[in-house]
């Protein structure tokens, strides 16, 4: 199951359970499918655009729980981070991961499952993504806490983009410095798929 933001939503279509919009979770889903098809994995994708952490913490029962999933990646944090700029409705960090860890608990507790946890991540382009920094990487660091005190696989997504950013302008990568393009959106599915099939 990904869950997550606009980043895994990428137009999804909510009225159909299996529709895995067109973004890094499809393409991961395709290829890990393409790979493997007999390990009959059913993928789902409950990403919702716009989300924050506290939005998944409400939805969480019928978008997780109820669905039973043996593996639970999730990728949250931009618009947590986003909404102080734009909205001046920040997320403070202590929050941020009350409400991650919330998330993680109840999985561990009530269905057992893997877990793969994404750094949400910001590219520099436009410039005045630059000073979301001070906001997003709190929010990371506190994404690789809890990988590592909830023994989830990490998905450096941040990293992932810096290092392809100096090979080429941020631009090619998101059109926002947040929305990947399509070009993102595969370099993210490659690297899901690098951390989780071992």
């Amino acid at each position: 199951m990904f869950q997550g933001d606009s980043i895994t939503d990428v137009g999804r279509d909510y009225g159909d359970g299996n529709h895995m919009g067109a973004g890094y979770a499809m393409m991961a889903a395709a290829r890990f499918s393409a790979q493997y098809p007999e390990k009959q994995v059913t993928f789902y994708n409950r990403g919702i655009s716009g989300n924050r952490v506290k939005d998944l913490r409400e939805r969480w029962q019928p978008d997780c729980l109820d669905l039973k999933p043996d593996w639970v990646s999730i990728l949250i944090g931009i618009n947590d981070c986003w909404k102080r700029y734009s909205q001046n409705d920040p997320t403070p960090v202590g929050q941020f991961e009350s409400d991650y860890r919330f998330l993680l608990e109840v999985v561990r507790e009530k269905l057992g499952a893997n877990l793969i946890l994404c750094e949400p991540f910001v590219l520099p382009f436009p410039e005045d993504r630059e000073l979301w920094r001070e906001d997003l990487d709190p929010k990371i660091q506190v994404v690789r806490k809890l990988a590592r005190e909830f023994d989830a696989v990490l998905v450096p997504f941040d990293g992932v983009f810096a290092q392809a950013a100096a090979k080429r302008h941020p631009e090619f990568w998101t059109g926002d410095g947040v929305h990947p393009t399509k070009a993102g959106h595969a370099l993210m599915a490659q690297n899901w798929l690098d951390a989780v099939v071992r």
